[in-house]
């Protein structure tokens, strides 16, 4: 978008942006609807994926002779289920549209060159948040099972499927945004609010807290649950850093890396030069 488009779209007035702001809820609403509609007529297909996981841990417990199964306690919860599985799936398969609208209200204010490197932070964003989708799809049966261990013998265990599907939406979306993590760090990189030299020293901290963030995620927190997710999350921020890095090199090669210390919390504020002692307030 040009300067002079730019311009007059930062000096629209409050009602045109709130204007503009309504027409693209609304074709965003209109979408998610249309992608609701989608989810209730392939609600059998969608449900199927949804409960694998479970249905593996069933398997086994039966061949086991413990009885493990998804319940619907209520006479609205099968209703209700399937409205929620809908609106579920419209979010997820209009995702390209409300994304896109959210996008083009936001990019106006955005020079030509920040709009370039966020289309590639949006690009890598995807596949990295489905590897995280694949791997929770993994790692879910197992802390099923693991969690389902601890029902006494000769006790049922009967799952509402309610929350079961709140368990599942839980640790698809945590693990999505576990593996968007490096993208947050190469994004204040981008911004010049956190250099590669600092990311690298702090690596120790780093490890942490993503060991940390496995503990918290995963539903076991037994060791090896914890580094299947670690490990490549742990890779992804070290690519991360490393990018940050090479960027800051590159930038000191063109003579425009950022301030970076311009925010440090350590500095102490100079004081004006023209203060004079006999201007200070005595108490």
């Amino acid at each position: 978008m040009s300067a002079p488009v730019q311009h007059r779209r930062a000096q629209m007035p409050l009602a045109e942006h709130l204007r503009e702001l309504r027409r693209r809820l609304v074709i965003s609403l209109i979408a998610i609807a249309a992608g609701t509609v989608v989810g209730w007529i392939y609600y059998t297909q969608i449900f199927d994926v949804i409960s694998r996981p479970i249905d593996q841990v069933v398997e086994e417990a039966a061949a086991s002779g413990r009885d493990v199964r998804l319940v619907v306690s209520g006479v609205t919860d099968a209703f209700m289920l399937q409205v929620k599985v809908a609106v579920i799936s419209g979010l997820v398969i209009a995702s390209p549209v409300w994304l896109f609208q959210l996008w083009s209200f936001v990019t106006p204010g955005l020079h030509s060159r920040e709009r370039k490197w966020v289309y590639v932070l949006v690009a890598i964003s995807v596949p990295l948040f489905l590897a995280g989708v694949v791997l929770a799809f993994f790692l879910m049966p197992k802390g099923l099972e693991v969690l389902l261990g601890f029902t006494p013998e000769n006790v049922g265990n009967y799952l509402p499927v309610d929350r079961y599907l709140s368990f599942f939406i839980r640790m698809v979306i945590v693990f999505g945004i576990g593996f968007l993590t490096p993208l947050f760090i190469v994004g204040l990189n981008m911004l010049g609010i956190l250099s590669g030299k600092r990311l690298a020293s702090a690596w120790r901290y780093i490890i942490f807290g993503v060991f940390v963030f496995a503990a918290v995620a995963t539903p076991t927190g037994d060791p090896i649950t914890m580094a299947v997710l670690a490990a490549p999350v742990l890779v992804l921020v070290a690519a991360a850093v490393g990018f940050s890095m090479l960027n800051d090199r590159r930038r000191r090669r063109n003579g425009a890396e950022p301030d970076y210390d311009q925010f440090d919390d350590d500095e102490i504020s100079p004081l004006p030069e023209s203060v004079d002692s006999e201007d200070v307030p005595r108490g």
